[in-house]
């Protein structure tokens, strides 16, 4: 095989490549090393590159394999979210105020995707603090979609989003605290998956703003590429409070599931009437359609949410969170943040203990309403997003549907699976009458990881990989 194939592959089948001493980890880094090169520049997908130490790492790994350790994600490149730590790395949550921050110690994730053998080859851009559904920020700049280079990527993971899609890695790491991992996803043409909380033990880095709603995610080229990364990811730590004390995990998510059988509720509006372009609703349709026909049961059905169930309603716990958080550094140099940021931390600090009570208790009713739907279903399918991605200038459409949104128009249907701490997964379904990627979110019970797997396979080997591998952004 030759060193320029390595780009082409998928994370399994890279570290195979490797293991069997077909490609050499050196000769992955190459290969990828020159693709960043390559591609990089025009996208902004990643924002912190070290050739020199990804080579050195990379000899490291071949050294490894050569003395007969057990690394089932040989010589995988892999990214991190530039809120996740990497030892000694630059690490800066897209916020000046820590643009020169070097992490102490790996995120546990990371750590883990090392021991694994996996490749650090990047830093990839987020939106400040992760608060935004868009990738910009005052440090880094802009990052664009490689399906066309004036859209988004959406955010706030859409640096990784951007990297995986263009080929500049084979995984990325992100966090999902309301959608950060799906919706770029889904705009990008891979695979976001979003495990339940707790799953992927998080006890070292940055202090979340929405702490007990955010995750480590993964997107990946392939369903089979995310549960590699999954099952070298998870496990318990005694240092996480909500990490989940489950020694079967690795296993099951390393084996595929078969999703024939599956009773799967579709919601294409999750009962709350939130606006759809029509594009995107004929390809939920048609993909509901496919999975009948794969001996999936598909019944038309909503949660019976409470009735104030809404995003907005929720926004407190964000709002207080950043507030709690960066107050402080807010009052001593308001100038240092992000327009946007910076309203959400003054509504927090107006904010009474009431209000952010009140969204605390709508969620666990939001939870249960959730708990009901699974008691008769296996699953849950609805759009990642009701648009394809939008124009890089603008927080989010201005209308879906042909009717005037909010800002946070786009993002209404990921949130409320983070406040209910469940796994949920973009898969892509096809594409937009635009020619953009529309993303199918499949959303299972706590603890249904692999059976969201499963049903995400099965839409894979019904569309196919939607990844693009351009030679040059476009």
């Amino acid at each position: 095989m030759s060193t320029a194939d390595a780009t082409a592959l998928g994370a399994v089948a890279i570290a195979q490549a490797v293991r069997s001493r077909r490609l050499h980890a050196a000769d992955v880094a190459k290969a990828f090393v020159a693709r960043i090169a390559a591609l990089n520049p025009a996208l902004n997908a990643i924002v912190q590159h070290d050739p020199a130490t990804i080579a050195r790492e990379a000899a490291e790994i071949d050294r490894r394999v050569d003395a007969g350790d057990d690394l089932p994600l040989a010589g995988v490149p892999f990214t991190t979210k530039d809120n996740l730590w990497v030892g000694g790395v630059t690490v800066t949550q897209g916020s000046r105020l820590f643009r020169d921050f070097v992490a102490p110690a790996d995120a546990v994730a990371v750590s883990r995707l090392r021991a694994a053998g996996a490749l650090f080859v990047g830093v990839t851009n987020c939106s400040e603090f992760a608060c935004k559904g868009v990738t910009t920020n005052r440090v880094y700049g802009t990052t664009r979609n490689p399906w066309n280079p004036e859209r988004t990527p959406g955010g706030s993971s859409g640096g990784a989003a951007a990297a995986v899609s263009a080929g500049l890695c084979a995984i990325a790491l992100g966090t999902d605290a309301g959608g950060s991992v799906r919706r770029p996803a889904a705009h990008t043409g891979v695979v976001g998956f979003k495990p339940g909380t707790g799953v992927i033990a998080h006890p070292i880095g940055f202090q979340e703003p929405v702490f007990a709603n955010s995750v480590v995610g993964v997107m990946a080229r392939s369903v089979a590429d995310t549960r590699a990364a999954m099952a070298a990811m998870a496990g318990f730590d005694a240092r996480d409070p909500q990490s989940l004390p489950r020694t079967d995990l690795p296993d099951a998510l390393r084996k595929p599931a078969h999703a024939n059988g599956l009773r799967v509720a579709f919601s294409p509006q999750l009962g709350l009437g939130y606006p759809v372009d029509r594009d995107v609703a004929a390809r939920m349709e048609a993909a509901a359609a496919s999975l009948t026909g794969r001996g999936v049961r598909i019944v038309r059905a909503d949660p019976e949410w409470p009735t104030d169930a809404d995003e907005s309603a929720l926004m407190p716990l964000q709002f207080a969170g950043l507030a709690s958080i960066h107050g402080e550094a807010f009052a001593r140099e308001p100038e240092a943040f992000d327009p946007d940021i910076a309203t959400q931390i003054e509504r927090g600090l107006a904010l009474s203990g009431t209000a952010v009570t009140d969204a605390l208790l709508l969620r666990d009713r939001l939870y249960r309403s959730l708990a009901a739907l699974f008691a008769d279903f296996d699953l849950l399918i609805a759009p990642t997003a009701p648009v394809t991605a939008w124009s890089l200038e603008r927080l989010g459409p201005e209308t879906i549907d042909g009717r005037t949104v909010s800002p946070r128009g786009h993002a209404v249907f990921t949130p409320l699976f983070n406040h209910t701490y469940v796994p949920a997964c973009s898969v892509p379904c096809g594409l937009g009458d635009d020619g953009l990627p529309v993303g199918l979110q499949i959303i299972g019970p706590r603890g249904g990881e692999t059976s969201v797997l499963a049903l995400a396979e099965l839409v894979e080997e019904e569309y196919g990989a939607q990844f693009v591998s351009p030679r040059s952004p476009h």
